[in-house]
């Protein structure tokens, strides 16, 4: 058997080789198969969706003025873009969850093509062959390894597009606005609200549902405002960006977890679920020593940039609400409860939303503004460089010391 890596062991058959050409020219993810699952995850399976109730929309646009004007108030920062960014609302989209889905995709393309991009560059080197007495078994097993090789090789991008497309999906079904995930969005002057989300939390808690319609607007304008910093933008896209690339996945396990799973007991479904939300299992993407080391930087930057948003989301709804404190327990309660897809955020990503984190930043921002105040804590945005290390995050202190010394 030839040795060649680029030879395609499924050349001499032609139903396997015509699919795997065919697959390969999709490049490294599958984004017509992203599109579908996710759509069909957000819709249970019907692909159909009603459109956005026209009294929801309307009430969300009426609030979205006085939300924005109360955020660029005490934020300091603007929620809008381009030469008006200092007096214009960015555009809010009150979408159904298909809306959502596709918005989303396009947004988050970028940052899913370095994803894949760097989960097929493989790491593992193919066995090398044994001894001379062993030569014929290992050109037998050389052969079998190389054909499951090379279908993992073909089956990759279309997983990978299954495994976005279900994260994508789920994602849909419980998020207020683009800002569940604390991802800097394109385009910059827009903003997503899914209305059929809000009105449904306020309705399981008892909330009210203009006041809960007014939490997400300052919730996802405050976070609108902070991420469209552009030394902020930039920062944590590098910092993502870097995670990614740090990856050295593992080609062969995905035959390794089929060719070793309980088909007899297991449950399809769950089985199926684990595969596409576990990526460890289905693309090999093991943490390496790389990303082991970046981590609590990321995990820093993170932390903090959530505690400010909510420490700014209470202020500003004890202002406008006159309270708010019931919405945020129970939206931060739903944050930090783990759900299918957030292991792959965590591991793919990098980005920790655990309960330790989220009152690591809290405790953060309480740490500065009881030293000085909140136009202290908005100096986090002030200039590039001044996000928290990760001892700085657990000593504020500290931080408040380096930037006082900045600006001397």
């Amino acid at each position: 058997m030839s040795n060649d890596p680029d030879e395609q062991p499924f050349a001499g058959i032609p139903l396997f080789g015509d699919l795997a050409k065919a697959m390969a020219s999709q490049g490294p993810l599958q984004w017509d198969i992203a599109r579908q699952v996710a759509i069909s995850t957000a819709t249970n399976g019907t692909n159909t969706e009603a459109n956005v109730d026209p009294s929801s929309r309307v009430s969300l646009e009426q609030l979205a003025p006085i939300a924005d004007m109360h955020v660029r108030n005490y934020t300091g920062l603007t929620t809008g873009s381009g030469s008006d960014a200092g007096t214009a609302l960015p555009n809010i989209v009150v979408t159904n969850h298909s809306t959502w889905v596709h918005h989303t995709l396009e947004s988050y393309k970028p940052l899913f093509t370095q994803l894949a991009t760097a989960l097929s560059n493989p790491s593992v080197e193919a066995p090398q062959p044994g001894t001379e007495l062993d030569r014929d078994t290992d050109a037998d097993t050389d052969q079998i390894a190389s054909m499951l090789a090379s279908l993992n090789k073909m089956m990759a991008p279309a997983m990978m597009g299954m495994s976005i497309g279900s994260m994508i999906g789920q994602l849909s079904l419980r998020a207020f606005g683009q800002y569940d995930l604390p991802i800097p969005r394109e385009p910059k002057n827009q903003l997503l609200l899914v209305a059929s989300n809000i009105e449904q939390f306020a309705n399981d808690w008892s909330i009210a549902v203009d006041d809960m319609r007014m939490w997400v607007l300052v919730h996802e304008l405050t976070s609108h405002a902070v991420l469209s910093v552009d030394h902020v933008r930039t920062t944590i896209n590098e910092q993502i960006g870097k995670y990614i690339a740090g990856f050295r996945p593992n080609p062969n396990a995905l035959m390794d977890r089929l060719t070793t799973m309980d088909l007899g007991t297991s449950d399809p479904m769950a089985m199926m679920q684990k595969m596409l939300t576990d990526p460890t299992i289905i693309l090999g993407a093991v943490r390496s020593p790389e990303q082991m080391r970046q981590a609590p930087v990321l995990d820093a930057m993170i932390a903090s940039i959530i505690g400010y948003i909510d420490h700014s989301v209470d202020a500003i709804s004890s202002l406008v609400l006159g309270g708010g404190a019931q919405i945020a327990e129970a939206v931060r309660r739903r944050r930090v409860e783990s759900a299918p897809h957030d292991s792959f955020v965590e591991q793919l990503l990098g980005l920790r939303l655990t309960r330790t984190q989220v009152e690591r930043g809290h405790a953060f921002a309480t740490g500065v503004t009881e030293r000085a105040g909140h136009d202290g804590l908005v100096q986090l945005f002030s200039r590039a460089g001044n996000l928290p290390t990760p001892n700085e995050l657990d000593a504020p202190g500290l931080w408040l010391a380096r930037i006082e010394l900045q600006d001397k």
